[in-house]
C-alpha cells in the first residue's frame, strides 16, 4: 500500500463550529478543558510559530507548507493523511511538547474581512463546553469576562502576534528562494510503504551560497538559528514513523527526499 497525502489536508477541521465568544451568547457557559487531545486524532500536522522551533525540534520534524503569503511551518505528527501518531487510544498526548495550536483549542481567533480586527471564537462542538457549571466559566453572573477568559484571550493574542512574526520569517525564506518541495518516504514493519508530500524544506546548498551579508543579517535576527533548528529536526521523521509500527522499522529511503535545486 502506498499513500501519498498532502500535508495538513484537514488540520483546521478540528474546529467544527467556531462562533465568536460573547456575553450575550455564552454568559452561562463553562469550559471543562480536560487533557484529551482526541480532537486532533485525524490530523497529521500542526502549525507552529517561530517561538516554538527550539522545543518542538527536539521531537518533531518541522517543515513548511502552503503557497505564497500563506506559507507557514508545521510539526509533522503522522505519515498518513488522517493519522496522528502522538495521540493515544485514551486521547493522551504522547509527546513532551504540545504545539500551541493544539493547546489553544477550543479557542481560535477569526479575522475580519479587511484583516484589521480579530475576534475570539470557540468551537461550540467541543465536548467540554457546557451549561452545567463544569470547569471554568467564560463570564460571571453580571456578564463580565472571567479571569479564565482573560487568560485565554491573552494567550490567543500572544499566539496571533507570534503567528504574524512567523509569517514574516517564512516570507523571507521564500524571497531568498531557500524553500524546495520535499517528500518523506517510509517502510513500516507491516510492509506498508507510505509517503508524505505537500511540504517544503530549506535547501542546504542554497543556504550555503547566500552572500555573507545576508547570512550575517539572518544570524543577528536569530532567523539562522530557526533555520538550523528546522534542518536538525528532520532527523525526527524516522522515529515518528516508527511509532506507527508494532516494531521499529527502517525507512525505505532517506527520511526526506530533496530534489536537486532548480537551474537558474
Amino acid at each position: 500500500m502506498n499513500e501519498r497525502p498532502d500535508l495538513m489536508a484537514k488540520q483546521l477541521l478540528i474546529y467544527e463550529r467556531a462562533v465568536s465568544v460573547s456575553a450575550q451568547r455564552h454568559r452561562d457557559w463553562s469550559v471543562a478543558a480536560g487533557r484529551s487531545y482526541a480532537f486532533a486524532r485525524g490530523i497529521n500536522a500542526a502549525p507552529l510559530v517561530a517561538a516554538e522551533f527550539l522545543p518542538a525540534s527536539l521531537e518533531y520534524a518541522i517543515v513548511f507548507a502552503g503557497e505564497g503569503d500563506a506559507i507557514m511551518p508545521s510539526a509533522l505528527l503522522g505519515v498518513r493523511g488522517e493519522e496522528n501518531s502522538f495521540v493515544g487510544a485514551d486521547g493522551a498526548w504522547g509527546g513532551r511538547y504540545i504545539p500551541a495550536f493544539l493547546r489553544r483549542y477550543p479557542f481560535v481567533f477569526s479575522r475580519s474581512e479587511d484583516g484589521k480586527t480579530f475576534s475570539l471564537c470557540i468551537d461550540e462542538e467541543f465536548e467540554g463546553l457546557n451549561q452545567e457549571g463544569r470547569g471554568e466559566r467564560l463570564f460571571d453572573s453580571e456578564g463580565a469576562r472571567t479571569q479564565y477568559l482573560s487568560t485565554i484571550l491573552d494567550f490567543a493574542t500572544q499566539y496571533q502576534t507570534q503567528f504574524t512574526a512567523t509569517g514574516r520569517f517564512c516570507a523571507k525564506l521564500r524571497d531568498l528562494e531557500l524553500l524546495q518541495p520535499a517528500t518523506a518516504q517510509f517502510r513500516l514493519a507491516d510492509g506498508q510503504t507510505p509517503s508524505l508530500s505537500g511540504f517544503m524544506t530549506v535547501d542546504r546548498e542554497r543556504l550555503r551560497k547566500l552572500p555573507d551579508e545576508t547570512l550575517l543579517q539572518l544570524a543577528r535576527s536569530d532567523e539562522l538559528e530557526l533555520i538550523h533548528a528546522h534542518l536538525h529536526s528532520l532527523a525526527n521523521i524516522t522515529p515518528m514513523a516508527q511509532r506507527l509500527a508494532a516494531a521499529p522499522a527502517a525507512p525505505a529511503t532517506a527520511p526526506v527526499e530533496e530534489p536537486a535545486p532548480a537551474e537558474g
